[in-house]
């Protein structure tokens, strides 16, 4: 879509179930897009072709997909439990997977250096990876009673926000990975998607209860609701 008037700008077809998540990379000329036909693709944003062959491997609906800092890499998250990291100059099908979630992947995301990587799970748990090796960084994160379904870092990598069915926002320590200050609470149905403002002073989220919650980062107050 052209942002400025909201004209449809490409239609791009090849998925062959519902379409789950997508992101831009860093360079703004790439798309990928994740689905319940288990498969990740790469677009070319100028002409809408497939930059290669889809990303398959994962055994389940991708849930959520987001491209390294260098552009060069994607990770995503499955319904099957696991992350996966694609090198998207490879010509193979299958990379790297990442274990340690029991039950399936919601949301995934990279660090603002590219060194981390974090993931939400319906097992309730935050978990961070070295976004090199793969390895755990330590122990799963935990804090949530229900599905963790977002995660948001602060442009400066210093906070993590989650969100949860649980309807709340937990805003995590990256330096600890320990939960900082008091939970933001307000929503009264799940909370499926947050972000943080890119002068880390507010947060924006948004909840199945129809509303949307501009929250003070500092108080954690909620500060303006939009419905």
């Amino acid at each position: 879509w052209n942002a400025r008037n909201g004209a449809p700008i490409l239609v791009l077809l090849g998925h062959t179930s519902s379409v789950r998540t997508i992101c831009f990379s860093p360079d703004g000329k790439h798309i990928a897009s994740g689905s319940d036909d288990h498969s990740i693709r790469v677009w070319d944003v100028e002409t809408g072709s497939l930059v290669r062959k889809p990303l398959t491997g994962h055994l389940s609906r991708v849930r959520s997909v987001a491209f390294s800092v260098d552009g060069r890499s994607i990770l995503s998250g499955s319904d099957d439990g696991s992350l996966r990291i694609w090198d998207i100059q490879s010509s193979a099908t299958a990379d790297n997977a990442l274990s340690g979630h029991s039950d399936g992947v919601i949301c995934v995301t990279y660090s603002p250096n590219g060194q981390y990587i974090a993931s939400g799970s319906r097992d309730k748990t935050v978990r961070i990876w070295d976004a090199l090796t793969g390895e755990a960084v330590r122990e799963p994160l935990q804090g949530h009673s229900g599905d963790v379904n977002s995660l948001a870092f602060s442009n400066d990598g210093q906070l993590l926000v989650s969100t949860s069915d649980d309807k709340s926002l937990l805003v995590w320590d990256t330096t600890t990975l320990s939960v900082s200050g008091d939970p933001i609470l307000g929503h009264t149905g799940p909370v499926r998607s947050a972000v943080i403002s890119p002068n880390n002073r507010h947060n924006a989220s948004g909840s199945q209860d129809n509303t949307v919650r501009l929250s003070d980062m500092e108080t954690r107050e909620i500060v303006r609701m939009f419905k």
